[in-house]
């Protein structure tokens, strides 16, 4: 099983893979650096896939490394999750994939259609599905909590959830149930999740993930005084 580390140095975070005769897909343009005799591996995706990855925005050029050695992932301003799966299904928000075991397939979910349009996502309104055993590494805007659901309902505010299981029942809906009551709470739509699962939620959405590490990027960095 390939090891993955979380390594910190000043702000910035970053993953780092051991990898024992193993193989591991990443993020496409996830790579830092890597040492050792690994080999770099981006088979061409099938037809039904790329039209797939056309209309969705989804990658579909996700990267394999394979041998023995270390694999070391770009830093990052955001924190990163490891997830571990025993036969099961989740849904990614976009953009919250990173890394993962080669036990582990990765294609594109879209939600019900009703949905996508509340959520203010359009008719396109896809997402990332994970299935099968092994570690997956996300990436999110802030530590993650993890809420269990036990024929639950659970109600966030916002585009906070990083994953959620696909046994769940995922919905979009008004905060209340008569129009001037959801105008004067101040909430419109909530993200609404019912039955047996697990979500994970971060302090802030992914989608703002680049528009976050650009303004960083452009921000002076801090110097000692000579």
């Amino acid at each position: 099983m390939a090891q993955f580390e979380i390594l910190e140095r000043e702000e910035l975070r970053l993953v780092k893979v051991t990898l024992t005769n193993e193989t591991v897909r990443t993020e496409s343009g996830a790579l830092y650096y890597m040492i050792g005799p690994l080999t770099m591996e981006t088979k061409a995706p099938s037809a039904g896939s790329f039209l797939k990855s056309l209309a969705t925005a989804e990658t579909v050029f996700r990267p394999t490394y394979t041998g023995t050695g270390e694999l070391f992932l770009e830093p990052s301003f955001a924190s990163f999750h490891v997830l571990e799966l025993n036969n099961e299904e989740w849904v990614l928000d976009r953009g919250a994939y990173w890394a993962s075991e080669a036990g582990i397939t990765v294609d594109a979910y879209r939600d019900k259609v009703m949905t996508s349009l509340m959520s203010g996502e359009g008719f396109l309104n896809f997402q990332t599905k994970i299935k099968g055993t092994g570690q997956v590494v996300l990436v999110a805007q802030g530590p993650v909590q993890v809420l269990h659901l036990n024929n639950d309902k659970l109600v966030v505010d916002g585009s906070f959830a990083v994953a959620r299981t696909l046994s769940l029942d995922y919905s979009v809906e008004r905060a209340t149930k008569s129009l001037f009551g959801t105008m004067s709470s101040g909430e419109f739509l909530v993200n609404t999740y019912r039955g047996t699962g697990t979500v994970l939620i971060a302090p802030f959405p992914n989608r703002n993930l680049r528009l976050i590490e650009t303004i960083r990027g452009l921000l002076p960095t801090s110097q000692s005084p000579g």
